[in-house]
């Protein structure tokens, strides 16, 4: 498929019924947010910019004074409010545009349509408005088209999710996110190279606990929004897998992360891709490395969009540190993603203590699922 700046034209499908899905959208049209949307305390905006490392990745790959650079700057990220920023990373430009692109057609479509990969109970994957499907308060004013993905020879795994749920004629659009979902998990592992020699491990460490993982990729729309000032497009949490990298809307900003009391716009660096630590890598450097706390902000006369690629390990496989990280005292019991994502999907929402919440719940065993906050 060529890849460009041309629309990628989608079909539309018949009218189906889903009152709990119009009564979000149509919530994009009125003077006035409704009360579900309505965030009790959303502290302003700071307007200190996050200082964000700019790390040249490509550099890190072709010789050691890039990769001492990239090694110094991401150590210190990390430490500190766990996001960076990466360059020379490799992804074609133009795919870049076709999956922006893509997603916002696909966001433009009828809600009948888009309802077509609507989200399953308890999975990630799937279309969702404002999360309306899980929560009845705080809603994120977004929408969002989540779909898996896992290195296979001869399977084409996001290409099949878009023809199997959305039908044939979404191929195209499947092929584009295909390709861009490949290209960022070889960028995620490059990635995973540098973070591994930052914490004093072999090279490869990081890149082999990863290479065979399942990711999940994440399309993400908010809307104009007439009183921006009382909701959030997303609240503040940390994301539950390994790394997660951002493609950006150059043109529009909302993402924010706290540093020391204060909630600093992350401004979009054109080329560049976002990345952040997540809770799963925060488990296997044993707490090093923290799990970057943020959120978004939506604008009262712009739209906002943004690719996210969540990087996981395998699903069945432990999450521990290397024995070189563990030291006298584990900051976090064994497990699994699968265990996480039933968690953060079946018993709580995620924020800024999910893997602390998680750890407490692992211990209790699923009776304990109880004694959490609800996931409303």
């Amino acid at each position: 498929m060529e890849l460009g700046l041309r629309r990628v034209l989608l079909p539309v499908a018949p009218a189906a019924d889903d009152t709990n899905g119009h009564d979000v959208v149509d919530a994009w049209q009125q003077p006035r947010i409704p009360d579900p949307f309505v965030w009790p305390i959303v502290h302003d905006s700071s307007e200190t910019e996050l200082d964000a490392a700019v790390v040249d990745i490509g550099a890190a790959t072709r010789g050691a004074a890039g990769l001492r650079r990239a090694v110094e700057q991401v150590a210190s990220a990390c430490e500190g409010h766990g996001l960076f920023q990466v360059t020379e990373h490799g992804l074609d430009p133009a795919l870049a545009r076709a999956a922006l692109d893509g997603a916002a057609e696909f966001f433009l479509l009828p809600l009948a349509t888009k309802q077509l990969a609507r989200r399953t109970p308890g999975l990630v994957t799937g279309y969702t408005a404002a999360h309306a499907d899980r929560f009845t308060t705080k809603l994120p004013w977004k929408e969002t088209l989540s779909f898996g993905y896992r290195d296979h020879p001869t399977d084409s795994v996001v290409a099949d999710y878009f023809t199997s749920n959305l039908g044939t004629d979404f191929k195209p659009l499947g092929q584009v996110f295909q390709d861009y979902c490949e290209s960022m998990k070889e960028v995620s592992l490059t990635i995973m190279e540098v973070l591994g020699v930052s914490l004093g491990l072999e090279r490869s460490y990081c890149r082999d606990f990863f290479a065979d993982g399942c990711s999940t990729m994440r399309c993400n729309y908010y809307p104009p929004c007439p009183e921006p000032e009382r909701t959030l497009g997303t609240g503040p949490h940390c994301d539950p897998a390994a790394l997660t990298i951002l493609l950006q809307d150059d043109a529009v900003d909302g993402l924010e992360v706290l540093v020391d009391g204060e909630w600093r716009p992350v401004r979009p660096k054109p080329g560049a891709l976002i990345v952040n630590i997540g809770d799963t890598f925060t488990a296997v450097s044993n707490g090093r490395y923290k799990s970057c706390l943020h959120r978004a902000v939506v604008h009262r006369d712009r739209a906002r969009r943004s690719l996210a690629f969540f990087l996981c390990p395998r699903d069945d496989r432990v999450v521990r540190p290397p024995p070189r990280l563990a030291g006298p005292r584990r900051r976090y019991p064994d497990f699994t993603c699968a265990d996480l994502a039933s968690f953060t999907q079946r018993h709580y929402r995620a924020d800024d203590r999910t893997l602390d919440a998680f750890a407490t719940w692992l211990a209790g065993g699923p009776s304990n699922s109880s004694q959490l906050s609800p996931p409303n």
